[in-house]
């Protein structure tokens, strides 16, 4: 047995969404040490592909990408977040408190 069990994430009675802008991610913060390896290793490959050719940045290599991403979320300047509206995961920039953005 591997020690992972799938959750079913259902929000409060009372949850009431924050209004924010479309780029924000409306949902609930995935500590990504909880993650199977595998799992995680598949959500950063698929942020690096998503997000680097939207940027065109072929200066570093997938391998290159993954490992900065890993960094970055051991660091906490990343975190994996569920979005509650379309029910996927992402990893997002982790904003220091107090520090959100503004719109």
């Amino acid at each position: 047995m591997s020690g992972y069990r799938d959750v079913e994430i259902v929000p409060d009675d009372d949850y009431q969404p924050v209004k924010r802008p479309e780029f924000l991610e409306e949902g609930v913060e995935v500590p990504w040490q909880r993650l199977a390896p595998e799992t995680l290793d598949n959500l950063i490959a698929e942020f690096v592909t998503r997000e680097w050719e939207e940027v065109g940045d072929a200066s570093a290599t997938l391998e290159e990408k993954i490992s900065q991403v890993r960094q970055q979320l051991q660091a906490k300047r990343a975190k994996v977040v569920f979005d509650l509206r379309s029910e996927t995961c992402n990893i997002v920039v982790n904003e220091p408190a107090g520090q959100g953005r503004r719109g």
